[in-house]
């Protein structure tokens, strides 16, 4: 039961993962209409329940920067006519205004936005953008309202109220639910008229005030024949009221999911915009980095390959990661160890020469932050492969000496008992040890179990005769009697130079137990 239920919980992630890449894919197509002070207007006002404002701050900014900018064009794309992507099983093709196939959180953000600045804009664009909104089949009851506000700012006659049919209704029946004593007041004043009383229906409520006080009752109960009917009708409205609770929480989180969604796909194309123009980055292009904080690994992982990161150019790694690295609160392992593995793995093992200086930048950066996530899906990936060379280990010594600490470098020590060695890992091991480690007894034997069974295909092998002498004089303390005698059967086959240094040095231990 257990494994259903999370085999189904992880395919509900994916699924949610993919639908986010067509709706990314959808709002790249929409965004390739519009011009890049455009693109810019969109992503604001797609990035959550303030995008109104933060599309007034960008128009600003774009004006102080070119005061002959104009929002004609923006206007114009977004009432084009556009060819909506037909849904499954859909025989005809439809031909709808742009600005109708976007969310409707975006034409809410939209009418905002048009609403603060509409003084300077021509009333001719405006309302044609407006007519757009209205061939919206299925409206929005907000949009149409702040539709017909901006309809009267701009001296349109209207004669249709702000609110709805539906909305007057249950205004009204809001305020039969405010009538305390038989009186009318506040709201029922406004939207009812007076309520007739008869003069025993005026007794029996001044009959009971004092005992409605202590009980703290809402309702007046009018005689004892009436009793029962206010109660029942006290029992639908709460029922009403607890439906209408119900509905509200679905409908608000439905809009908190589908606003995290927009923003993380505008986000997204604000990555992919960065990365791909080689331009200086303040402090706003940064703060796009944020997304990942937002993602579960699934969707960091398609947000990974949607970037293409692994391709991305070395000299951009510095700058990425110095984004990446100044975002609070840090990001979690998975989501670290995910991204470290797409942007870095590809090319480091890749190596056929000494690593530049971008990727050394980059590498060290992401390691000293987060040492676990690196040597989990960087460098004991590098260590599994069988064909990695002197670049790899030279890359891999240098994070080594500078940038872990002691546990990790334990750590690491103790994944090269599980991969082939070869003369590029020896490498990498008599660094570990050069290190220092932190050795207790079972690790320590471990490693000289280690030793001695590869010791039979490194005969000739100078960096393993290295490694050998290390032990035997920095870890001297270590090694115990069962200790001495496997590594003494393994010096024996030893041909390289060092031979003779090895055996004096096992001669040396003399006080082991």
């Amino acid at each position: 039961m257990f494994r259903k239920n999370k085999s189904d919980g992880y395919l509900n992630m994916r699924r949610k993962s993919w639908r986010w890449v067509l709706d990314l894919n959808n709002l790249g197509m929409f965004l390739s209409r519009f011009d890049g002070q455009s693109k810019l207007l969109v992503g604001s006002l797609m990035s959550g329940a303030s995008g109104g404002l933060r599309a007034l701050d960008v128009f600003h900014r774009q004006q102080r920067a070119n005061p002959d900018m104009s929002l004609g064009p923006f206007i114009e794309t977004l009432c084009q006519d556009e060819v909506p992507c037909p849904h499954p099983g859909a025989q005809t093709l439809t031909v709808k205004p742009l600005v109708c196939l976007f969310p409707a959180l975006f034409k809410q953000n939209l009418l905002s936005f048009i609403y603060l600045i509409h003084s300077v804009l021509p009333p001719t664009s405006v309302l044609c953008l407006l007519k757009c909104l209205s061939q919206d089949p299925h409206p929005n009851p907000w949009i149409s309202a702040l539709g017909r506000q901006l309809r009267r700012s701009l001296g349109v006659h209207d004669e249709e109220p702000l609110y709805t049919p539906l909305c007057s209704q249950r205004l009204k029946e809001l305020s039969q639910r405010l009538v305390v004593s038989g009186e009318t007041g506040g709201w029922a004043k406004c939207l009812t008229g007076p309520t007739e009383e008869s003069g025993s229906q005026s007794a029996s409520g001044l009959s009971e005030l004092g005992t409605q006080r202590k009980r703290k009752v809402s309702f007046v109960t009018v005689d004892s024949g009436g009793e029962e009917e206010t109660g029942q009708q006290s029992k639908r409205i709460k029922m009403d009221v607890c439906g209408n609770e119900c509905v509200s929480a679905e409908e608000q989180n439905a809009n908190e999911e589908t606003s995290e969604r927009l923003e993380r796909d505008v986000s997204v194309l604000q990555i992919k915009e960065l990365l791909e123009n080689q331009t200086e980055w303040d402090q706003s292009s940064v703060d796009v980095f944020k997304v990942l904080n937002d993602c579960d690994p699934a969707q960091v992982e398609v947000l990974c390959t949607s970037l293409s990161l692994s391709d991305l150019p070395e000299q951009m790694l510095p700058k990425l990661c110095s984004s990446v690295l100044t975002l609070t609160p840090d990001l979690s392992y998975s989501t670290t160890a995910t991204l470290i593995k797409s942007l870095l793995l590809d090319k480091v093992l890749s190596l056929s020469e000494p690593a530049s200086r971008s990727l050394v930048t980059a590498v060290t950066s992401l390691c000293s932050h987060y040492p676990r996530p690196m040597c989990h899906a960087l460098i004991g990936q590098v260590l599994m492969e069988k064909n990695i060379g002197n670049p790899q280990a030279e890359l891999l010594n240098r994070l080594i000496e500078s940038c872990l600490d002691s546990h990790y470098r334990l750590l690491l020590l103790q994944m090269t008992f599980k991969v082939a060695w070869s003369e590029a890992v020896l490498s990498i091991i008599h660094s570990l040890l050069d290190s220092k480690p932190d050795l207790n007894e079972e690790v320590f034997t471990q490693f000289t179990a280690q030793l001695v069974s590869q010791g039979p295909q490194f005969t000739k092998s100078v960096k393993f005769a290295k490694i050998m002498l290390t032990v035997l004089t920095k870890y001297s303390s270590h090694v115990t009697a069962p200790h001495k005698h496997s590594l003494s059967g393994c010096l024996t086959l030893n041909e390289t130079f060092l031979k003779k240094s090895l055996q004096a040095a096992l001669k040396r231990i003399a006080h082991t137990k």
